[in-house]
C-alpha cells in the first residue's frame, strides 16, 4: 500500500463520518422542541462533523500537496468559539424566558443572573449577611 491509497482511504473515512455528524446535528436542529435542546444538536454534534471535515482536508493537503495550517487554525477557533456562543445563546433563552426556568438553587436567590438583587450594593449586603451566618453557625 501506497502513501497516496493510505491517504485516500483516512480522507473518505473522515468525509464519511463528518458527514454523519453533520447530518444528525442538521436533523436534531430540525426535529428538537425549544430553542435550550436545539442548541445541542449544531454546538456539538456540528462541531464534530466540520472538525471531522477539516481534518480530511489536512490528510488530503498532507498526502497530495505541501500541506496547509489553515485547516488546523479553523479548527482550533471552532473548537473554542462553539461552547462560547453555546452558553450566550443559552443565556439569552434564560433572560428571555422563553424556555422553562431551571430549578431555584437550594440556599441562594442570586444564583446566575435570574433573580440578582437590585443593585451591586444588595449583592455586597446578601454575600456578607451569608458569611456572617456560616461564621455564627460554625
Amino acid at each position: 500500500m501506497t502513501l497516496e491509497l493510505i491517504g485516500t482511504i483516512a480522507v473518505a473515512i473522515c468525509l464519511f463520518i463528518g458527514a454523519i455528524f453533520t447530518l444528525v446535528g442538521a436533523i436534531g436542529l430540525l426535529k428538537f422542541n425549544d430553542s435550550l435542546t436545539r442548541l445541542h444538536a449544531p454546538t456539538k454534534v456540528g462541531t464534530m462533523g466540520v472538525g471531522a471535515l477539516l481534518l480530511a482536508s489536512m490528510i488530503h493537503s498532507y498526502t497530495f500537496a505541501d500541506g496547509s495550517m489553515h485547516e488546523l487554525l479553523i479548527m482550533a477557533f471552532l473548537f473554542v468559539t462553539a461552547p462560547i456562543s453555546a452558553n450566550f445563546m443559552a443565556k439569552v433563552n434564560l433572560h428571555r424566558r422563553t424556555c422553562e426556568t431551571p430549578p431555584p438553587p437550594p440556599r441562594d436567590r442570586t444564583w446566575s443572573t435570574l433573580d440578582a438583587p437590585g443593585g451591586h450594593e444588595d449583592l455586597v449586603d446578601v454575600i456578607a449577611a451569608e458569611r456572617h451566618g456560616e461564621e455564627t453557625a460554625g
